[in-house]
């Protein structure tokens, strides 16, 4: 989807806006759809990519899924009773994406293929300067909206640039390259990989899947939606209202689980391990895609074919680490040899070293990952001292254990009410204060601190360097839709257009 407005890259360079938004995925075209119905047209949607998606546009690997139901992992205010899975496919998110652009004409304010260079906020002039690979912006307002999916991680394995073969990785699938016959490895078996290996063991001559962990497999309740479900949700919207409330619920009630009372998940692994003793008879096997740890401190998924895919005779399950890559394949550290056509990384994805990080500079020039110096932190998963104006989407700890939708209507919900004060009280800029966002940060550090993902006895990318969760908000997604209902303006310190234009006035004088 191309943009409409101005043509040519001067009238780009010239524009100013009072909000730019980086990112044209959930989080960005949520943000600017409520900006329209706020009244508000002065802004312009940033996106790096061909087309919008965000997570979606860019991950286009087989069997690429959501595990959030359709009637969840969706706007509040835009809902779809067409949805053909319970479960949606990546096309299908993609594709109602697309169309809230359109039915909420964002196509005039989209600039696509535009890469953000860099972004710095100039203290003097109250105001961000973006510049793109197609030229430069001002905007009063940044929000950054580039999701924590975006930049995938290729582990540094020794020797990988001498390998022959093909590699990529699942966030960069190449569609041109036929894995027919071939002797294929995947590396990873989270959330991609478990999605990936049942579409690639059909095809490929071998498959040698790497795991240095193994993953909690559910049943997926996954099914087709009937004409009579969609012609009902179409004719009365309050029954898929209801039904969109009735699953947040059912995320609500792994809360106290996952957050307080890990024992409370006894019935989960349960489950899980029946799933595995079920479709996997051959204990060798079993014992290696058994794990060690409770569930849900590692991202759990669903599959009904992943499993009998790892039991399929073209398949070979290696534990041992990967010790390095030759031209023709790749070493582990028991000392054997896989020979390989085609590697696969299903590696994950930069959350803590992002790039972006480093082209976001707020006050004295300094970049977020200079400030955070691998310790995540902002206030409400959504501002960041130092870095005035300018709003996170997906943040440090905004996380909640349900449809990430959810976190970021609840955090777009806060933006608005933001604007809404910086007009209202005239202010040119507002800055949280370093203390209100260190509060923030220590309540959720204790609120986390016998949550499952800190006590339940694995390594994750939820937690840093330094073992600090910062990714999850510590308690139920209504909780915190309450604290992003209406920003509270003494939690910031702020600056007063007034004042500013009578420092700058004075400036220009003397």
């Amino acid at each position: 989807m191309g943009s409409s407005g101005e043509t040519g890259d001067t009238a780009d360079r010239q524009r100013r806006v009072r909000v730019a938004i980086v990112g044209a995925g959930f989080g960005g075209l949520g943000t600017a759809i409520m900006l329209k119905r706020a009244g508000i047209d002065d802004f312009v949607l940033l996106e790096r990519a061909a087309e919008v998606g965000g997570t979606w546009e860019v991950n286009t690997y087989p069997g690429a899924q959501c595990d959030i139901p359709s009637i969840l992992y969706s706007f509040s205010f835009a809902p779809n009773p067409e949805w053909s899975r319970l479960y949606p496919l990546q096309p299908e998110i993609k594709d109602y994406l697309r169309r809230c652009a359109e039915d909420f004409d964002l196509v005039p304010h989209l600039r696509m293929e535009h890469e953000v260079l860099d972004a710095a906020w100039d203290e003097d002039e109250q105001h961000w300067n973006v510049v793109t690979d197609k030229g430069a912006w001002q905007a009063q307002v940044l929000v950054g909206a580039t999701g924590p999916f975006s930049e995938p991680s290729v582990p540094d394995l020794p020797g990988l640039e001498r390998f022959q073969g093909k590699v990529f990785h699942t966030a960069q699938w190449d569609h041109e390259h036929d894995l027919a016959g071939e002797r294929v490895a995947i590396i990873g078996t989270g959330a991609s990989g478990v999605q990936i290996i049942p579409r690639v063991q059909p095809v490929a001559g071998e498959l040698t899947v790497f795991q240095r962990t193994p993953t909690w497999i559910m049943p997926h309740p996954d099914r087709r939606m009937t004409r009579f479900e969609q012609r009902v949700f179409r004719r009365f919207p309050a029954v898929q209202r209801f039904a969109r409330e009735c699953f947040d619920l059912v995320q609500e009630a792994l809360v106290p689980g996952f957050v307080h009372r890990p024992g409370l998940l006894k019935g989960m692994e349960w489950l899980g391990r029946a799933h595995l003793r079920r479709q996997v008879r051959d204990r060798e096997l079993r014992a290696k895609l058994t794990p060690h740890y409770s569930f849900g401190c590692k991202r759990p998924t669903f599959s009904n074919k992943y499993y009998p895919a790892l039991a399929a005779p073209n398949v070979d399950v290696v534990t041992s680490g990967i010790a390095e890559v030759r031209e023709n394949g790749i070493v582990t550290g028991d000392g054997t040899l896989h020979e390989l056509d085609t590697i696969i990384m299903g590696t994950g994805f930069r959350m803590t070293d992002n790039p972006v990080f480093d082209r976001v500079r707020g006050k004295n020039g300094r970049s977020i990952n200079e400030v955070w110096q691998g310790d995540a932190q902002a206030y409400l998963g959504t501002t960041i001292s130092g870095f005035p104006n300018f709003f996170f989407l997906l943040g440090p700890n905004s996380v909640v254990y349900t449809s990430q939708v959810v976190t970021i209507e609840a955090q777009v919900a806060y933006i608005m009410s933001c604007l809404r004060q910086i007009e209202r009280r005239e202010l040119a800029s507002i800055d949280v204060k370093p203390e209100v966002q260190q509060s923030f940060a220590d309540e959720v550090e204790h609120g986390l601190r016998n949550s499952v993902w800190n006590v339940g006895g694995c390594s994750s990318y939820y937690l840093n360097d330094a073992g600090r969760n910062f990714v999850f908000y510590p308690g139920f997604n209504r909780a915190f839709r309450s604290r992003t209902r209406e920003a509270e303006l003494a939690d910031y310190h702020t600056s007063s257009a007034a004042e500013r234009s009578a420092i700058s006035s004075s400036q220009r004088t003397s």
